[in-house]
């Protein structure tokens, strides 16, 4: 029910208005009473207004409630992924100058003349199993650990026999003993099964074995075979970078690029050279170029902070 206003309540009686006539507002001064005494006043028109006075008040038009036409609602503003970033345009790096090459091998040549495999062996198998043991661990840790391998398993079909579990607690301290152990297993069982348990001498065979690839395949060439390979690690990777050599980042393409650079006779004592000279001087975090006798044939890219 509406709710009547003050006015209202207070006059009981309606008070229907005449048309025509103008609603006469209380003025500062003026009382109530007499505001009212001027509404009910009786218009021209005698007897009649008197009558209209009190007639009931005409039935008017229904005043229809305005609904609101429902709005509109806005769609969200579709989001436009910004323009991806075109990468920098990666300049072509010149082909190294051949008498920097140069004069960078002869001088490793005179700085690492003992420059030999870091890992333990008698054999091209146990070369073999050594350089798969040496992923991701160090060259000590493996020639600790090698010995009492080899002792257990003297070729390659006492590994394709062995137990699992057996294997992989001698070569446990190497880490990723599991994986590194179904590796050899499945290594020697190919040599066995396909060479007649003797590692065979070319890289198209030794890469054709489970386990093995480009790296440890040149490790067994170059120093078991005498066959030049060259092996690229982490620490040939980052010195074919600084000293301005390939910018390729992938190991097989690092090794193609280096191919012809380096004489074909070399490349096996490259290898040895660049990761003597990585251990030594050419450190990953602040190598130290103050002390390096590179350091006149060395463009240094990507050092940022060196001692």
């Amino acid at each position: 029910m509406a709710r009547k206003p003050p006015r209202r309540r207070r006059d009981p009686e309606p008070r229907p208005r005449v048309p025509g006539s103008k609603r006469t507002r209380s003025a500062p001064g003026q009382g109530r009473a007499q505001a009212r005494a001027a509404t009910r006043a009786v218009t021209p028109g005698g007897a009649g207004s008197a009558h209209r006075a009190h007639a009931p008040k005409p039935p008017g038009r229904v005043a229809l409630r305005r609904t609101s036409a429902p709005k509109r609602t806005q769609r969200p503003a579709r989001r436009v992924a910004p323009a991806a970033k075109a990468p920098p345009r990666r300049t072509r790096l010149a082909r190294p100058d051949p008498a920097r090459v140069a004069s960078l091998v002869q001088l490793l040549e005179r700085l690492y003349p003992e420059a030999q495999c870091a890992l333990h062996f008698d054999t091209p198998l146990q070369l073999l199993i050594a350089t798969i043991l040496s992923a991701q661990c160090t060259d000590e840790r493996v020639n600790l650990t090698t010995p009492a391998l080899f002792a257990r398993f003297p070729d390659a079909a006492a590994f394709a026999a062995a137990e699992l579990p057996e294997l992989e607690s001698l070569i446990r301290s190497t880490g990723f003993f599991r994986m590194k152990a179904k590796a050899i297993q499945s290594c020697c069982a190919d040599i066995v099964a396909k060479h007649g348990g003797a590692v065979p001498r070319t890289l198209e065979e030794l890469t054709a074995l489970r386990g093995v690839g480009r790296k440890t395949a040149n490790v067994v060439l170059g120093n078991a075979y005498d066959t030049p390979g060259l092996v690229v690690d982490t620490h040939v990777t980052r010195l074919s970078h600084r000293l301005g050599l390939t910018r390729e980042k992938d190991a097989v393409k690092i090794e193609f690029a280096l191919m012809p650079l380096i004489p074909q006779p070399k490349w096996t004592l490259f290898s040895h050279w660049l990761i003597l000279h990585g251990r030594r001087v050419c450190v990953a975090r602040k190598p130290r170029c103050s002390v390096c006798p590179l350091a006149a044939l060395c463009p240094r890219l990507g050092v940022t902070a060196s001692q």
